[in-house]
């Protein structure tokens, strides 16, 4: 492919970038046209993937991290022939098209994540790299590899400025992630104006610092570009950064390194115009020389051959126990199956659902080849760190990632690894830490990514550590994520389940709330078996067949919510108790259920150990709320018990006195 084929490619991208946008009456010009040289040599000239089969394990992978360039990606998406049409490209960021716009995994065929929040994508790239150093390290031999590719990102001053990517570079440099090439599209410009404004730090300093590889070219240079890249390949012990120097809205009739070019559509005079300036007819609208069309199949010739040797190499290698061992990693048992595997608890020995959990996750660890995760340094207190397996270090990765205190990048990085495909990541950190990992969690909700979050230290009995460390609101602000199944087990065989749901849901993220204190093992019978947590929400006490009162608790309130009951039998009050620890999944059962559960015509009291907000949607406007509205208090936690309620005398009384105005039920 000549300079002057990369130079017509990097023009449609160009012209194709203000077309869509403009017809769109909105999106970001600057960046597309700015990069279109840097993705005319990367998708023309050196990756490798294959548009007919885009799932390929060993393709290269493509991180948009700037994802309000979208154009560049649609555009070489539709070059290649992945399902993008031109249709597509003129119904760019409207209702239900195929180019929104900011890229979306599973939305837009060959786009590898969900790109937008800045500084994501940076943190996905550096958990591609590690699913594939994994992925690889299980299954090539020396001398042959059927994981050898390479994981490439497109990152802006944005993301360099987002503290998500100090993070992110400092882990992935520490590690010594190879194969990872960023290129960085140092342009000088943001919203407001001249980075000046703001940024001022020597970022090729920054990255030496961290371990990191790192070139300065001109982003307009064909030949600079090329090789830049070729070199940074040939890096295997670290990652790589390119700082490509390019110009904003590069192309522009007259608006080259304008603030104005990032984020608004040019106009459709400054379009005409521009279209001329490079050699184009102003006039001609979404046009796509039929050379680029030529050039990219020619390219897709070559990629095939490479795909089909490495196809041969796959079968010949991979064969027998590899082969079992393969098949382990791309498949999830049956549960029932899985659950045999699981360990055992006392009936009569209470355990804390953090460390209940860990137990579960050593057998998982057994079970599970894709079951990797780890810890933002609080390994030993969320019992994350499994025993017998490997370890992340310096120059070192393992199942047991140490992610060091990043909860930011601990998130990013995480679904980054599930973007890869083949594994289940996890991550853990206290659960009034959720807020650093909300942005990662959302999005892994948007791009319906299997993961799974441990969030222990789950409520204000946490105690002495106080109001910061005591999460109360985090409940209700995760329950409100869509597609995010949160789920608060009762005790240790709710905590079984939980997992065993979360391995089975494979299109979404699921979050583990669990306690730091111990708590007792619940008496059941076949007809309460925590089985039922499946279902979200299930009777754990009858109370008779016409109760007084229905109430409804999750997580460590729930042994307390029986003890109550059983008081108030003594009292003469019927109490039918439910646990309930999923919102999400108790949603997704039939109506019939539901109500079976719920009751009709009965008050409703919620117990736990956070604010009441959502709860009005089982107990009702005018139900009991024995939650905590305000932030907690440094003190021990059975003091705190007492002084928010949350004991079985308290809360008997409450509703004694409740059911004493005679409700109704609104629910």
């Amino acid at each position: 492919m000549t300079v002057d084929d990369l130079q017509l490619i990097a023009t449609t991208i160009r012209t194709l970038s203000m077309d869509a946008i403009q017809c769109a009456s909105s999106g970001h010009p600057g960046m597309a046209m700015g990069c279109a040289d840097i993705m005319a040599v990367l998708w023309g000239k050196i990756m490798v993937h294959n548009p007919d089969d885009p799932g390929w394990i060993n393709r290269d992978r493509f991180v948009l991290s700037a994802g309000h360039g979208s154009m560049l990606l649609y555009s070489v998406l539709h070059f290649f022939g992945y399902g993008v049409t031109l249709g597509d490209i003129k119904n760019f960021r409207q209702l239900g098209s195929i180019t929104p716009g900011h890229p979306e995994h599973q939305v837009t065929r060959g786009v590898e994540t969900t790109t937008g929040p800045l500084g994501q994508g940076f943190g996905n790239a550096v958990g591609m790299a590690f699913a594939r150093d994994m992925l690889a390290r299980e299954f090539n031999t020396p001398g042959s590899a059927v994981i050898d590719h390479y994981v490439y990102a497109v990152v802006s001053d944005g993301d360099i400025m987002e503290g998500i990517s100090a993070e992110a570079a400092s882990l992935a440099g520490h590690m010594g992630l190879g194969r990872l090439i960023y290129i960085y599209d140092s342009n000088d410009i943001t919203i407001e104006g001249s980075t000046e404004l703001t940024f001022s730090e020597d970022v090729a300093m920054r990255f030496e610092a961290c371990r990191w590889h790192v070139q300065t070219i001109d982003g307009h240079d064909f030949d600079a570009i090329e090789g830049a890249i070729l070199k940074a390949q040939k890096v295997s012990d670290r990652p790589s950064i390119i700082i490509a120097r390019t110009t904003l809205a590069k192309g522009s009739a007259s608006m080259e390194g304008c603030k104005e070019a990032h984020g608004a559509p040019l106009g459709d005079k400054e379009v005409f115009t521009s279209k001329e300036h490079m050699g184009c007819c102003g006039d001609d609208t979404f046009l796509v020389p039929e050379r680029v069309y030529r050039l990219f199949e020619e390219r897709k010739v070559l990629l095939k051959q490479e795909y089909d040797r490495w196809q041969s190499l796959f079968s010949g290698q991979i064969t027998g126990a590899k082969k079992k061992q393969w098949d382990a990693f791309f498949s999830i048992p049956e549960r029932g199956e899985l659950r045999k595997k699981l360990p055992l608890f006392e009936a009569d020995k209470a355990v804390a659902t953090r460390s209940a959990s860990g137990r579960v996750l050593q057998a998982l660890f057994k079970e599970l080849p894709g079951v990797i995760g780890g810890s933002a340094d609080l390994g030993p207190s969320n019992n994350s760190l499994i025993a017998g397996f490997d370890e992340t270090g310096k120059n070192r990765i393992g199942r047991n990632i140490h992610f060091g205190i990043r909860e930011h990048a601990m998130g990013a990085v995480q679904n980054g690894i599930a973007y890869y495909g083949g594994f289940i990541p996890y991550s853990a950190t206290f659960f009034s830490f959720m807020d650093y990992m909300r942005p990662p969690i959302r999005i892994a909700a948007i791009g319906r990514l299997h993961t799974v979050y441990i969030f222990t230290h789950d409520s204000i009995f946490v105690g002495e550590d106080g109001p910061t460390h005591q999460p109360v609101e985090h409940l209700c602000a995760a329950r409100a994520i869509p597609n995010l199944d949160v789920i608060r087990p009762a005790d240790a065989e709710e905590t079984k389940e939980a997992w065993l749901q979360a391995v089975a849901k494979t299109d979404g993220p699921t979050m583990l709330v669990l306690s730091r204190q111990n708590l007792p093992i619940l008496k059941r019978t076949p007809g309460n078996s925590a089985e039922l947590l499946a279902r979200g929400a299930y009777v754990i006490r009858q109370g008779g067949d016409k109760p007084d009162i229905i109430v409804l608790s999750s997580g460590s309130e729930v042994h307390v919510a029986i003890e109550a009951a059983d008081l108030m039998e003594k009292d003469g009050i019927a109490a039918r108790v439910v646990s309930f620890p999923s919102w999400e999944l108790f949603d997704r059962q039939p109506e019939e259920y539901r109500r079976s559960v719920l009751g009709h015509g009965t008050p409703k009291a919620v117990v736990e150990a956070g604010t009441r907000m959502g709860w009005e949607k089982y107990a009702g406007n005018h139900g009991l709320f024995i939650t905590v509205e305000g932030f907690g208090r440094s003190a021990p936690c059975g003091v705190l018990a007492d002084y928010y309620g949350l004991t079985p005398r308290k809360i008997t009384d409450r509703i004694a006195g409740y059911l004493k105005q005679k409700p109704g039920d609104d629910n």
